[in-house]
């Protein structure tokens, strides 16, 4: 978990204390001038008083009671700032659009919450995310890669992904055994037609990452998928465009 500052360690927690990383994770937030931030495991507050200047109204959203209790004392002078007793991944987000997105990601939501990100009315059209170092490779990854699987697919679909910077492990106290990395979405401005079926279909094509694309799409389309001159192929060797094109042709070879 990263959160800010030096509050008494919980187990897996390590809180940031770089101010140029805090400042650089801002300032990718704050580059479009959004009137409202929603920042999600905001801590003791360290990204939250980087965000603030930044916006008109700032969301915060904390899990940790005495957290909470403990933004309320601190930030008790910022009318603009709201702070929310919550569980990231049960609050409705899309209640505060439009918004930009940013937050400390503890490991365990990580992947959930880009995928909640990804679902989310153009509304919200960008999200900063701190996050550890090879679940950003994961975001960032190529086809042909290791990393590139279905959440690289799924998000680079919907979003333009940059790397914001690199984040050693001394950037916390204390310091975690793995790097971290701040990495940007940027929702692009086309609607992708139909996205939670295509991401559906992405997903059943990296069922077995390690299996072909014959092999994993056969249940759903039966001898369709043989015809295709993708199918001795697994899911990591496709571009992005090639997900939603196979999934078309596949979807009129069944109505015919």
């Amino acid at each position: 978990m990263f959160y800010t500052e030096g509050l008494p360690r919980k187990l897996g927690q390590h809180f940031l204390t770089s101010e140029s990383v805090l400042a650089e994770i801002a300032a990718a937030a704050g580059e479009t001038h959004p009137n409202c931030i929603v920042e999600i495991g905001p801590g003791r507050g360290a990204l939250t008083r980087h965000l603030l200047p930044l916006c008109e109204h700032l969301h915060v959203i904390e899990l940790d009671s005495r957290l909470v209790d403990l933004l309320r004392h601190k930030f008790a002078n910022y009318p603009s700032l709201y702070i929310h007793h919550a569980d990231a991944l049960d609050i409705n987000l899309a209640q505060w659009g439009p918004a930009v997105i940013a937050g400390n990601l503890p490991y365990y939501i990580t992947s959930p919450l880009v995928e909640r990100f990804l679902v989310l009315e153009p509304l919200f059209p960008l999200a900063v995310f701190l996050m550890q170092w090879e679940v950003a490779q994961r975001l960032l990854a190529k086809p042909h890669s290791r990393d590139y699987g279905y959440l690289t697919v799924a998000t680079q679909i919907v979003c333009q992904v940059e790397l914001v910077c690199k984040v050693p492990p001394a950037a916390f106290s204390p310091p975690p055994k793995v790097e971290s990395a701040a990495v940007r979405l940027i929702r692009r401005p086309e609607l992708t037609p139909d996205l939670p079926a295509l991401l559906k279909f992405v997903g059943r094509c990296f069922t077995h990452k390690r299996k072909t694309l014959r092999n994993n799409l056969r249940a759903f389309y039966g001898a369709a998928i043989d015809t295709m001159p993708e199918a001795g192929l697994r899911a990591e060797q496709l571009q992005l465009a090639q997900f939603g094109d196979l999934r078309s042709r596949l979807m009129s070879s069944a109505a015919e």
